[in-house]
């Protein structure tokens, strides 16, 4: 830790127990960062100057140090408090211009021999695990630049495409894709009940007259204006002409024969 020896032989006659040597090391190491000491205690005093030196009464409690520091270019001033806990030492640091708090616990043994606080060359041990926990748990975190500033979120953009009264949450027409509506009759309308039935030729589905020729189901190839043999002569049935038949349509008809199923007891004289 270059730079420590000469603070070192400084403060060597207010170094009285383990704990002062250890803040000795801590002090150097802000000082080796960029920050130099304004004074002890929370509030500044008079005639005030930054100094790479610790200054006069650090040591004055051996139980809870208090230290300001202020960096080079002055954009941080930070307040270091050492507090001693049996044979740890908590370093409990702020930045008062970001209110950011870091703090580390270091056991004293472990970085001081208490028995060679008159030999600076033996009072040290573990230097650089000091020096990499002081600039990992203080150092680091204070010199972090702040987290900017969350971004309002944008509103979200409608889709110029879509109806003024378009509700996501209503549920569709249940129409399949590719077709188009059909024309149902108006409700209002009372003279559109039974329409299909009286107007069989308007082009409205439905109704209760059935077509065989027009149910949708297969039906044989049969044309009924050029007659059925053994029934109906040709020219019986004009072309275009709606047309139930009145018997079976050949080997090729689809669906039972109503025959094949009769109901039960059809020959029972008393039904």
């Amino acid at each position: 830790m270059a730079g420590l020896e000469p603070l070192y032989a400084w403060a060597r006659a207010a170094v009285s127990r383990p704990q002062d040597a250890l803040i000795c090391g801590v002090h150097w190491e802000l000082v080796r960062h960029g920050y130099l000491c304004l004074g002890a205690g929370d509030q500044p005093g008079p005639n005030e100057r930054k100094s790479e030196l610790l200054p006069a009464g650090w040591e004055a409690n051996k139980e809870v140090y208090t230290l300001r520091y202020k960096s080079a270019d002055d954009a941080r001033e930070l307040l270091l408090k050492a507090i001693m806990v049996e044979d740890s030492m908590i370093l409990n640091v702020m930045d008062r211009s970001s209110q950011k708090v870091a703090d580390v616990t270091l056991a004293v043994a472990d970085y001081i021999n208490p028995e060679h606080l008159d030999d600076f060359h033996k009072v040290y041990k573990n230097t650089e695990e000091l020096r990499t926990r002081i600039a990992s748990g203080i150092i680091a975190p204070l010199s972090a630049p702040a987290e900017k500033t969350k971004k309002e979120p944008e509103p979200e953009k409608k889709d110029a495409d879509l109806p003024r009264d378009y509700d996501p949450l209503r549920i569709p027409p249940r129409q399949p894709a590719g077709t188009r509506a059909p024309s149902w009759p108006s409700p209002l309308n009372p003279f559109a009940v039974g329409g299909e039935d009286l107007d069989p030729f308007g082009g409205r589905s439905g109704g209760m007259i059935v077509d065989p020729l027009r149910s949708g189901f297969p039906q044989p190839g049969i044309d009924p204006s050029s007659g059925i043999p053994g029934r109906l002569p040709p020219g019986a049935v004009p072309p275009g002409a709606r047309f139930n038949p009145f018997g079976p349509l050949g080997a090729g008809r689809s669906g039972p024969d109503p025959d094949h199923l009769p109901p039960p007891g059809y020959d029972d004289m008393f039904m």
